[in-house]
């Protein structure tokens, strides 16, 4: 017995990343057109992709867990330089073990479909940094380890703020 669903789901990415054409029943002479952008029809990320990299290779590690109900993309920025980009997927928790020592501030966002190509939540959008920043350090016996937790907690020694959409570095 071979199993069509691989096969029918191929089919169906196909017809959505290059568009569909249905024609009507043949009495008819009329097309219609139904075309989807390839930023709606791709697939979220993985959970703990990185989605930017410019300071990696470091030995320290950043543990982010999401709580809540959507996805997340954690951004790190040392100096005014964005250096790292992780997505984290809801309910998920996410490591990354390449953060190169320094201090870094920390930004989120989080919402519902993740664009790749504007490094952007499309469908309900939130932006916030944590006041706190984080410092990686390595020694030659050990190195930094960083858990955030994106769920507010009761008693959580963590505060954010809201930042505005153009000042997050997408």
């Amino acid at each position: 017995m071979v199993n069509l669903r691989p096969l029918a789901g191929a089919i169906l990415t196909s017809a959505l990343l290059i568009g569909y054409t249905a024609a009507t029943p043949a009495a008819a002479s009329t097309a219609e057109t139904v075309t989807v952008s390839v930023t709606e029809a791709a697939a979220r990320p993985s959970n703990g992709k990185i989605l930017y990299s410019r300071y990696s290779r470091g030995q320290g590690t950043l543990k982010v867990k999401n709580g809540n109900r959507t996805d997340a993309v954690i951004t790190l920025v040392r100096g005014r330089s964005k250096a790292l980009s992780v997505y984290v997927r809801a309910r998920s928790t996410a490591t990354v073990r390449v953060v190169r020592d320094g201090t870094y501030t920390i930004f989120f966002t989080s919402g519902y479909r993740f664009s790749t190509s504007s490094g952007r939540f499309t469908r309900n959008p939130s932006y916030q940094r944590f006041d706190d920043r984080l410092r990686f350090v390595t020694t030659s016996t050990s190195s930094t380890i960083w858990t955030l937790t994106l769920t507010p907690t009761r008693g959580g020694n963590a505060r954010t703020r809201g930042v505005s959409p153009g000042d997050f570095p997408a």
